[in-house]
């Protein structure tokens, strides 16, 4: 299955030079961890909650004087809506991250991925398997003694 059947395509987003404060505001009112940093289209830019909680306030930093620019990780690593999500998990998994911006072919946000989506995905996927598994074999399911 590929990452743009399962991935967020409504993604919130920051710019380059608001505010953390801003930015923190942002998060608080759409509910969300992370914000895509957008040159026009293309990620060059993510910033999460977490880096405003140790890049900013643990630091001791002005939050309405810091810029997003500051503090997001630059350069995120992104996938294309077309590979697969065993590729994404790659990418998480090596690069130690939840979250990937996704492009389309010519490097355009589209959406995002995140470990979350993974997770309901296989949730879902195992919740059918054993409905599958109790019609198949319901003596299993029945407390049968020995």
């Amino acid at each position: 299955m590929s990452v743009g059947r399962i991935c967020t395509r409504e993604v919130d987003t920051a710019s380059f030079d608001e505010t953390a404060f801003d930015a923190a505001q942002r998060m608080r009112d759409r509910q969300v961890g992370s914000l895509v940093v957008l040159d026009e289209t293309r990620p060059v830019g993510i910033v999460t909650d977490r880096d405003l909680t140790v890049r900013v306030l643990a630091a001791g930093r002005d939050p309405k004087a810091v810029r997003v620019s500051e503090v997001m990780t630059p350069s995120p690593t992104t996938i294309r809506e077309d590979d697969s999500i065993e590729a994404a998990l790659g990418y998480m998994r090596t690069g130690r991250f939840r979250r990937l911006p996704v492009v389309g072919p010519s490097g355009r946000l589209v959406g995002l991925i995140a470990l979350d989506d993974v997770l309901e995905l296989v949730a879902e996927e195992l919740t059918d398997i054993g409905q599958l598994l109790k019609r198949e074999a319901p003596h299993r399911w029945l407390g049968r003694q020995r």
